[in-house]
C-alpha cells in the first residue's frame, strides 16, 4: 500500500527543531543521533564535519572558529526554513567554536524525514545553508607559519 499524506507519519511535526547550539566544548554524534530520533521516521541523515589535516595543499596544524553573538539565531533561522521546505520529524545542529586540533568535530547535523530521500536532501539543505550563512569564521594555522580567515558568509 502506497503512503499517503493523510498518515500524521508522513507529514513534519509539530515542533520538529529540537537542538540548536553553538559550544566551546567538545561535539557528540550521539547526542545529534538522539535528538532527531522519531518513531515516525524511516530516514535519519547525519553530516559530521572534521577538521582536516590540509587545505588548498597546505598542511593545517590547528585552527579556530569564532562567531558573531546571531550565530545561533542564525542557525535557528535557517533550521526553520528547512522544516518548512520538507517534511522533518526532527532536527538537530550544534557547531563549535574555540580551538581545534585535526580530527576534531567541528559541525554535526541531524535531520529525520519519513523517507531517505528526504533525509538526504534536508540535511544537505542544512548544512549547506549554515556554511555559507551563519556568521561563524574559521582561522586556520598552517605548518609553513602561515595563517588565514575563512568566513562562512
Amino acid at each position: 500500500m502506497a503512503p499517503t499524506n493523510d498518515h500524521p507519519g508522513e507529514q513534519a511535526a509539530q515542533d520538529p527543531i529540537k537542538l540548536i547550539g553553538v559550544r566551546d566544548a567538545p561535539l557528540s554524534v550521539d547526542e545529534v543521533f538522539a535528538a532527531v530520533g522519531d518513531d515516525a521516521a524511516g530516514g535519519v541523515a547525519l553530516f559530521v564535519g572534521t577538521v582536516r589535516n590540509q587545505d588548498g595543499g597546505a598542511d593545517v596544524d590547528t585552527l579556530g572558529y569564532s562567531c558573531h553573538p546571531s550565530a545561533e539565531a542564525e542557525m535557528r533561522r535557517i533550521a526553520e526554513k528547512v522544516t518548512a521546505e520538507f517534511p522533518v520529524r526532527a532536527l538537530a545542529a550544534v557547531h563549535r567554536v574555540g580551538d581545534l586540533r585535526v580530527g576534531d568535530l567541528a559541525v554535526v547535523v541531524g535531520v529525520s524525514c519519513p523517507h531517505r530521500g528526504e533525509a538526504f536532501e534536508a540535511c544537505r539543505r542544512l548544512i549547506d545553508d549554515l556554511k555559507h550563512e551563519v556568521p561563524i569564521w574559521k582561522h586556520q594555522r598552517f605548518s609553513d607559519g602561515t595563517e588565514e580567515w575563512v568566513g562562512a558568509c
